[in-house]
């Protein structure tokens, strides 16, 4: 069973960036997809970003396309998520997780995902 634990997040002014990592521990997350999701208060969790087990796919939420980043270092066990520009409403906590439904694609709904992890908190102040 795998543990995922999210770092990096904090406050930040708008325009500046962020790094999250999401260490894996308990099995290797090297042949699975991985995202990242977010969820502001009072709203639904949304998806942000997905990178395939093979690194080559990605897919991003057209909100966060062209300034957020997706990565892994599948000999760390650690998914990343570079943002930068951020703005106000990127605020939330965001979450890693784990998708084993879509073995050689990616997904952008939070049903093909199982595994959490208990997020950590970015606030953009404007």
């Amino acid at each position: 069973q795998v543990q995922l634990v999210e770092s990096g997040g904090g406050l930040v002014q708008a325009g500046g960036s962020l790094r999250l990592s999401c260490a894996a521990s308990g099995r290797t997350i090297s042949n699975i997809a991985m995202g990242w999701f977010r969820q502001a208060p009072g709203k639904e969790r949304e998806f942000v970003a997905t990178i395939g087990r093979n690194i080559v796919i990605t897919s991003y939420a057209d909100s966060v396309k062209g300034r957020f980043i997706i990565s892994r270092d599948n000999a760390k066990n650690t998914v990343y998520l570079q943002m930068n520009s951020l703005k106000p409403e990127d605020s939330g906590v965001y979450y890693c997780a784990t998708n084993t439904h879509t073995y050689y694609t990616v997904s952008q709904l939070s049903s093909d995902y199982d595994a959490w992890g208990q997020g950590t908190q970015v606030t953009v102040s404007s």
